[in-house]
């Protein structure tokens, strides 16, 4: 069925050809040619022996280099290594043991079913779309304010993982969700990709025009880098330096766009409503007498600055004051204006106003009254989404991208150098012949980009190196053949990411062992042949789950809305407020909360937490399809004297002494091992570990700290 519909689709697109402007032609002339460009043709698999295809492709290429793949690693190494890539947690030690103990031939692949069907599963690649798609729970800029719902967007995308949801739909549902599925609050939510970047949303006078030019930049550079593949941004002020997109094509894909609004639609029930209705009011019931309190303690300290403001005021301001508001003639109205804004007072002059003791008394009354506020109840459910306009706006080529210097209009369209297809004129359905463009099997980029960002994910190096640029400037692919038959077989499985998961980390490639060979590493020094496994330093948010896992105080909670955890008072001080920053980074009530999953915490474009920046989480202003690794002392100052990795050294050593209460040095230098790095500890770290513990006697949690900060603790073997 799958096949019928796709030749009933390509038949409508071709249909919908439209001549390509000779000067375009001329531009792209013989750059169609590209290998990227060209449609995936299944190559056949070559005959080396290996019971997985991908072993095939990959011996092969050693063969032209004269190299041998490495031994496989031992069984300890891979449980650990499997469960980190596959779920971003460490195994549990049972089920480590459980492991090691099956002799089974089928051992680990039933390792490796269990783990793709965990729930940890679908965070874990949410970490990695997530940052390709550049979320974050805040718009970004100077006021950096935060979005209420769009938490459900990141849920969606966890949920697509775990449910096993086709990639094609997936796709489809991002762009155009609330077109082909109407009905379906999911695809409603999905559609918060196009609204995943920053955008610029400020108090004060802004020029409408060019924010939403900003907003439809946004929409363009987000579909054509996740999904295409391409950089069709760099061709906004002119054709493509390098690669065979025109400047008309970035426009028309931003046409596709053009009549897209952004809509927050809510989808609750009835029922949801009136129950969040009931409790808001309850809510505001006990924080009135507050709000009043507080107004009273200003209230003469209000008429005194006004007054005085007053006196500085011209006299035709100052008079008009006096003159009631329906007796005012225009002329007035406008002096009434200027002057109110004049007197106007901020929070902080009011507050510096107060003596001593009137401000220590409003202080703690707003204490009270943020206390109060953490139990306000969650807003109902609402998708941060998008919707169609009535009518759909013109759009122009923008001389050097200025929507102040408009060129010649377009139309929607298709890039030229895949055939130009045309879009609906109308406001509606743009969006959806562009997802099922996208989603055609015959497309050459799309199951090409996404295989290659599963192969990158999983091996630690993409066959193309640059994920978001299948251009002349991204990198050329290691081994087309295997690129090739692993986009085909992405869509013949019916788009399923797991079972490419799956092919991938049951290879022989990846079962390898990371230890370096120099022979081999002076012919392949990259490893693009892959003759080894290679090793990853973790993230810095699985980093900080996997400490919390080893210290007991993981909350396994999924979902819901973002949480802030604490942050150093200096962290503190950037976040920018136009209001009185006494209430910026409430703490949830419940404090087991700060110990969720760093996927659930709060994404703040401006503030990042240090621990996490430091180990390179990416910013979110711009796609990261692969994350930097750096190495740097901020690295180290983080995981020995940060208030958190203090804490949960403390944590460790409490739940090793619990473990521990009658066993000595012994049983505490076994059970730190096993909690932190899944191992007993060899003769001599356990020879080592005891002169630590007794003969320099040292504390308990300084030995639990020198493991969480452990090369092997950092770094999927």
């Amino acid at each position: 069925m799958r096949k019928v519909v796709s030749v009933l689709l390509c038949a409508a697109l071709s249909a919908t050809a439209a001549p390509i402007d000779p000067r375009e032609e001329a531009f792209i002339g013989n750059r169609r040619s590209y290998w990227a460009f060209q449609k995936v043709v299944r190559p056949a698999v070559p005959a080396n022996g290996a019971a997985n295809p991908i072993d095939n492709f990959i011996r092969e290429g050693l063969k032209a280099k004269k190299l041998t793949p490495s031994s496989e690693a031992s069984k300890r190494t891979l449980i650990r290594r499997a469960s980190l890539d596959l779920t971003g947690m460490p195994p549990a030690n049972a089920e480590v043991e459980a492991f090691l103990k099956d002799n089974a031939k089928d051992a680990y692949e039933k390792l490796v079913d269990r783990l793709l069907a965990s729930p940890a599963y679908g965070e874990r690649w949410a970490l990695k779309w997530l940052d390709v798609v550049r979320y974050a729970d805040t718009n970004g800029y100077e006021l950096d304010a935060e979005r209420p719902q769009a938490w459900r967007y990141r849920d969606y995308v966890i949920n697509s993982f775990n449910s096993g949801k086709p990639y094609d739909r997936f796709l489809m549902e991002q762009i155009a969700g609330d077109e082909l599925y109407p009905g379906n609050s999911d695809a409603l939510i999905a559609t918060g990709f196009l609204r995943a970047g920053p955008r610029h949303v400020v108090g004060g006078n802004t020029d409408e025009e060019v924010n939403r030019q900003e907003v439809l930049l946004e929409m363009t550079l987000g579909v054509s880098n996740t999904f295409l593949g391409l950089t069709v941004g760099c061709a906004r002020c002119h054709n493509h330096k390098f690669d065979p997109i025109t400047q008309a094509d970035h426009y028309r894909i931003q046409a596709i766009m053009a009549a897209t609004d952004l809509k927050e639609i809510e989808y609750a029930t009835k029922e949801e409503k009136q129950k969040r209705d009931v409790s808001a009011k309850a809510l505001m019931a006990r924080i009135k007498p507050l709000d009043d309190e507080i107004a009273a303690i200003e209230k003469p300290y209000r008429e005194q600055l006004k007054e005085a403001k007053k006196l500085l005021l011209t006299p035709a301001h100052r008079a008009v004051l006096d003159i009631p508001k329906d007796k005012r003639t225009p002329e007035q109205e406008v002096l009434a204006k200027e002057a109110n804004k004049q007197i106007g007072l901020s929070w902080d002059e009011v507050v510096n106003a107060l003596p001593p003791d009137v401000k220590a008394k409003r202080a703690a009354i707003r204490a009270e009254r943020h206390k109060i506020a953490l139990d306000e109840p969650e807003e109902v459910p609402t998708a941060f989404a998008v919707a169609n306009m009535e009518k759909a706006p013109v759009t122009h080529i923008l001389k050097i991208g200025d929507p102040k210097h408009k060129l010649d209009t377009v139309e929607p369209a298709f890039l030229s150098v895949l055939g130009g297809l045309d879009a609906p004129k109308g406001p509606a359905d743009r969006r959806s012949a562009f997802a099922k463009w996208l989603a055609d099997p015959a497309h050459p980029l799309t199951a090409r980009v996404m295989a290659n960002r599963i192969w990158q994910f999983r091996m630690g190096s993409g066959i193309v190196s640059t994920p978001n640029d299948f251009g002349q400037l991204g990198g050329r692919p290691s081994n087309r053949p295997l690129l090739d038959w692993l986009a085909a077989e992405f869509v013949s499985s019916g788009w399923n990411v797991r079972h490419l998961d799956r092919l991938i980390v049951t290879s022989a490639a990846y079962r390898q062992s990371a230890d370096i060979d120099e022979s081999k590493a002076s012919v392949d020094a990259d490893n693009k042949l892959y003759w080894r496994m290679n090793q990853r330093r973790l993230e810095g948010e699985s980093l900080r789950d996997g400490v919390l896992q080893a210290s007991g105080k993981l909350n396994p909670k999924q979902f819901g809305a973002p949480i802030k955890t604490p942050i150093e008072p200096e962290i503190y001080d950037i976040i920018f407020t136009e209001g009185e920053p006494d209430n910026l980074w409430p703490l949830p009530k419940d404090r087991s909360e700060v110990y969720r999953k760093s996927i659930y915490l709060l994404n703040k474009r401006t503030v990042r937490l240090p621990m996490l920046t430091n180990f390179d989480q990416p910013d979110a202003i711009t796609s990261c399809p692969v994350r930097a690794v750096s190495t740097h002392a901020l690295q180290a100052l983080s995981l020995l004297n940060s208030a958190f990795m203090q804490e949960q050294s403390e944590a460790l050593a409490a739940r090793v002494n619990t473990v521990c209460r009658k066993g000595g040095a012994a049983c505490q230098i076994r059970t730190a091992y096993e909690l932190t790095l899944q191992r007993p500890p060899r003769p001599k770290e356990q020879q080592m570990a005891r002169q630590f513990l007794t003969q320099k006697r040292m504390p308990l949690e300084d030995f639990c700290k020198a493991l969480l900060n452990r090369h092997e603790f950092v770094y999927i073997p």
